[in-house]
């Protein structure tokens, strides 16, 4: 196990659903600009739901650029759009698992957990329990089991999202579902590991955590006193955006400002959503917000790189 002597960096890539390509996409372009790979730069990797699935992509060693290649070609297919879903939406998941248990399958592989040339923690939630669940590469002596767990496996429990696909029951017989219900955004969760488990002192580490856009909407009064009715649509997206705003609060107070560089931004209410994207325009904003925050990317985090990663476990035997 590596102790880092000067710099420890996290990337922490947040939930969103399909808007996950703007993450890929962002990455992509700091890729080409710098001519560099962005995980040369980078210790630990965290990210949930499709964050989840980009930091196992990454750790395979896909290219960002092939990681947009999947959400571009397999998003239409995983989100198919019908009107009749909407209504039975109400009664089951939106969507099944099997299409995207098969992407998933297309883009990992059979390339285990433990397989990962980074370091990746990636959150998920155990219904059976009641109880958080996390997925680690063997980065650390205690950790014996996550590594032999199929990439693919990974990825459906992190992204099994509640009311649009089903819980992931095909992991120890634990019922998983999307880390988002805990840490949408997985800064702390990076954080965290990197201090109590990597021995990465707080002085030493910087974070560069990536959203997915931020939708700006008004708050209907109505919620001021309203009950189950009026806040059956507000609800889920309140408590997302209200821990990914608070990690980030968090992160910053514990690492300093100049030390946590956040990128989500802000974009019309209803332009995209968690199943449905315009891919030119998402792009566009990916064109856009990488050709503004490269320069801070360069010069806050492109100096350092990350020792080569030696897994305690799996692939090194």
């Amino acid at each position: 196990m590596e102790t880092p002597k000067s710099s420890f960096q996290i990337l922490s890539l947040d939930g969103g659903g399909i808007k996950g390509l703007f993450s890929a996409a962002l990455l992509a372009h700091i890729e080409k600009d710098f001519n560099i790979k962005i995980c040369d730069h980078f210790d630990l990797i965290t990210g949930t739901s499709t964050g989840g699935i980009i930091a196992l992509g990454l750790g395979k060693g896909l290219a960002p650029k092939e990681i947009v290649e999947f959400y571009v070609q397999e998003g239409p297919k995983i989100f198919p759009q019908a009107f009749w879903r909407h209504l039975t939406h109400y009664v089951t998941t939106k969507f099944r698992g099997d299409q995207l248990e098969k992407s998933l399958q297309s883009c990992l592989g059979n390339s285990l957990l433990g397989d990962s040339t980074k370091r990746l923690v990636i959150p998920s939630y155990s219904t059976s329990e009641d109880d958080i669940y996390l997925f680690k590469t063997p980065h650390h002596p205690r950790l014996r089991r996550d590594w032999k767990v199929p990439m693919w496996q990974v990825a459906m429990a992190t992204t099994a999202a509640p009311t649009y696909f089903p819980s992931f029951n095909k992991i120890e017989h634990a019922r998983l579902i999307d880390g988002g219900v805990w840490a949408n955004n997985p800064s702390m969760v990076g954080i965290i590991e990197a201090q109590s488990l990597l021995n990465a002192p707080l002085s030493t580490l910087k974070i560069f955590n990536i959203g997915t856009t931020d939708p700006i909407k008004g708050r209907s009064p109505k919620l001021d006193s309203g009950g189950k009715w009026h806040w059956k649509s507000e609800a889920s997206d309140v408590i997302l955006k209200g821990q990914s705003k608070g990690a980030y609060t968090q992160a910053s107070l514990l690492l300093g400002t100049d030390n946590v560089i956040r990128l989500d931004p802000p974009v019309p209410d209803g332009l995209f959503g968690l199943d449905k994207i315009s891919v030119a325009e998402l792009m566009g904003k990916a064109a856009h917000f990488s050709r503004q925050i490269s320069p801070v990317i360069e010069k806050t985090f492109l100096a350092h790189k990350a020792a080569p990663y030696t897994p305690e476990y799996g692939s090194k035997e």
